[in-house]
């Protein structure tokens, strides 16, 4: 019988990027880090994302029915272990950090590598959480950074002769 630890074990052998996802509006905002975010489809530009269902980050999607997710890149681990729960649900995680509103209101992490910014279209209720497929509305980059990996309860760097961080 498959255990949610066995699970676990396996899945610390995938590798992924380490993105925040951000919601609310100019008013209120919440965030947390995410590694359950892909992109599913590009035409029609698609993206999916699983929060879970105790967390303030999901009632604010829920009501506001937009997120951003934002990619971070070499050495923002501070800013991924803040809004891993290092700093609590209650507390305000945006503390310090530069806050825009890009697109249609939604949050977003001024220093990230990369935006996301969608609007729900779906959402798969679970028992422990929540599966939201968003309509990309609007993406962008900042061009030579380099991406912050995840990988076996580690944050790791991708060697490439191209990088120029």
């Amino acid at each position: 019988m498959m255990t949610p630890v066995d699970l676990r074990e396996v899945m610390r052998r995938w590798v992924s990027g380490v993105a925040i996802l951000t919601t609310g509006d100019r008013h209120q905002q919440h965030g947390m880090t995410v590694n359950s975010f892909t992109s599913v489809s590009v035409d029609p530009p698609l993206v999916t994302v699983t929060i879970a269902n105790n967390t303030r980050t999901k009632q604010m999607v829920d009501r506001v029915g937009t997120f951003a997710i934002n990619i971070l890149s070499v050495g923002q681990e501070e800013l991924s272990e803040r809004f891993a729960g290092h700093v609590s649900e209650q507390d305000d995680r945006f503390a310090g950090l530069t806050v825009d509103h890009l697109f249609e209101e939604i949050p977003t992490l001024a220093d990230a590598a990369a935006w996301v910014l969608c609007r729900v279209v779906h959402s798969y209720a679970m028992p422990n959480s929540t599966l939201y497929v968003g309509e990309v509305l609007h993406a962008s980059k900042v061009e030579n950074h380099v991406p912050l990996v995840y990988f076996n309860r580690g944050y790791h760097r991708i060697e490439n002769e191209h990088d120029t961080d």
